[in-house]
C-alpha cells in the first residue's frame, strides 16, 4: 500500500481548505488544485464530486475568483454535467445548479470589488443564502462544540437529515453555517443535533436593530427528522484511513500549513490525472 492519500481524502482537504477564506485566492491561482477540482466533478464515486462540489462552491464566494473559474476548461460543462446526469442525487443536483448560476452571473464589475468585501458577500448570499428560492442558510450557534470528535458527531447528525445541502464549521465560534433546502425547517437540525444527547443548537438570527440574537429550539421532540437517502455515507476526515488526525486542515487561518498541504495535493493531482 502507497502511503498516497487517495481521492476523497484530497478532495475532502480541499474543500477543508476551500472554507477558509484565507485560502480561496491561492487554491485557484494553483496551476493544479482548480482542474483537479474539476476532474473530480467527473469521478465516478459520489462522495467525491460532492465534496468537490462543496469546495467548489467556496471558492466562488470570492468574487475575485469568478472570472478565472468561469473561464477555467471544463468547468462549466462539468458542473452541467453533474446537474443533468440521471443518477446524480437530487442535493448534489441543486448545489451543482447554485455554482453553475454563480459563476454563470458573473461579471466584469465583480473583479472591481474589494477583495471579500461587503458587497462581495452579498453578492454569494444572494445566490447561496436565504434569497434563493430553493435553498436558504441556517446559523447554529452549538453548545458543546469543543473538538473535532464533537464536530464528527455534529456532521453525522446533519447528513442524515434529508434537505441538508452543505455546512460550514466556524469552530472558534462554536457555530455551524448549514445550507438547507427552502421547505427544511430549522427546528430540524436542531432535533437532529440534539439526538447527539452530547451536542445543543441554537438559532442565529439577526433583529430588527440588526444585532445578533440566538433562540432556543423546542425541546419537545415534535419536529419530525427526514433521513437522508439521497446521497451515500459521507468519509469524515478522521476516519480516512489515508490520513492522521493530526494533519487534519479543518481550522480557521491555516497558515503555512496550508500552504504545505496545498503543493501536495497540486502534486497528487498532477501525478493522478494529467497525462
Amino acid at each position: 500500500m502507497s502511503g498516497e492519500p487517495d481521492a476523497l481524502a484530497v478532495v475532502n482537504q480541499l474543500r477543508d481548505l476551500a472554507a477558509d477564506p484565507m485560502n480561496r485566492r491561492a487554491i485557484v491561482q494553483d496551476q493544479g488544485c482548480l482542474p483537479g477540482l474539476i476532474l473530480f466533478l467527473d469521478h465516478p464515486n459520489p462522495q467525491v464530486v460532492y465534496s468537490a462540489l462543496l469546495a467548489v462552491r467556496y471558492l466562488a464566494e470570492t468574487c475575485q475568483n469568478r472570472e478565472k473559474m468561469k473561464g477555467e476548461l471544463g468547468m462549466m460543462l462539468s458542473l452541467q454535467n453533474v446537474m443533468h446526469k440521471t443518477t446524480t442525487p437530487g442535493e448534489t443536483k441543486m448545489l451543482a445548479s447554485e455554482v453553475y448560476e454563480l459563476l454563470q452571473a458573473y461579471n466584469s464589475e465583480d473583479a472591481q470589488k474589494p477583495e471579500e468585501g461587503p458587497s462581495c458577500r452579498r453578492k454569494a448570499q444572494f445566490f447561496l443564502g436565504s434569497t434563493n428560492k430553493r435553498a436558504k442558510t441556517v446559523v447554529l450557534h452549538i453548545d458543546g462544540l469543543d473538538d473535532s470528535s464533537r464536530r464528527s458527531l455534529c456532521e453525522e447528525a446533519l447528513l442524515k437529515i434529508r434537505g441538508v445541502i452543505s455546512f460550514t464549521f466556524q469552530m472558534a465560534l462554536k457555530r455551524c453555517i448549514v445550507r438547507i433546502r427552502s421547505d427544511l425547517k430549522a427546528e430540524a437540525l436542531g432535533a437532529a443535533i440534539a439526538s447527539t444527547e452530547v451536542l445543543k443548537a441554537h438559532q442565529v438570527i439577526r433583529g430588527e436593530d440588526g444585532k445578533e440574537l440566538i433562540v432556543s429550539f423546542p425541546e419537545d421532540g415534535s419536529i419530525a427528522v427526514e433521513r437522508n437517502e439521497d446521497l451515500p455515507d459521507y468519509l469524515p476526515e478522521e476516519e480516512s484511513p489515508s490520513q492522521e488526525p493530526d494533519k487534519a486542515v479543518t481550522r480557521t487561518g491555516t497558515g503555512q500549513d496550508g500552504a504545505s498541504w496545498l503543493g501536495t495535493a497540486a502534486n497528487f493531482l498532477s501525478r493522478s490525472f494529467y497525462w
